[in-house]
């Protein structure tokens, strides 16, 4: 079976201190594309970016995007914090067998999202 999610566009404001805050709390290098009025930095395997375009807005209502920690999730709340993003769900275990646990945040540009780990 294909991955059912092929692409996530993260509205971004303030595009420099979003890559910032995103490669810093993930520790991964996103590719910078400038179109003009609409910009991205891709996130490294193709599962989408950080994205600012016309009527991108960012949102803590919409659907939730989690990022696959590893066994670093402790470490990814604690840059969260210290990026000026803000836990809005702490460390959570999930109630089913061997599936990990997870937070929720907003990021800097005030969109809702969640990381995830083992």
């Amino acid at each position: 079976m294909k991955k059912l999610v092929t692409w996530v566009d993260i509205p971004a404001v303030d595009f420099n201190r979003a890559v910032n805050f995103y490669e810093t709390v993930l520790q991964i290098k996103l590719e910078v594309f400038d179109c003009g009025e609409e910009k991205m930095a891709c996130l490294p395997m193709g599962e989408g970016a950080i994205s600012v375009a016309p009527n991108f807005i960012p949102s803590e209502n919409g659907p939730i995007v989690n990022f696959d920690c590893g066994n670093d999730l402790d470490g990814a709340i604690a840059r969260v914090v210290s990026l000026g993003g803000k836990i809005v769900h702490p460390k959570t275990k999930i109630e089913v067998e061997g599936r990990g646990w997870f937070a929720l945040f907003h990021d800097t540009e005030g969109n809702r999202l969640g990381l995830y780990g083992i």
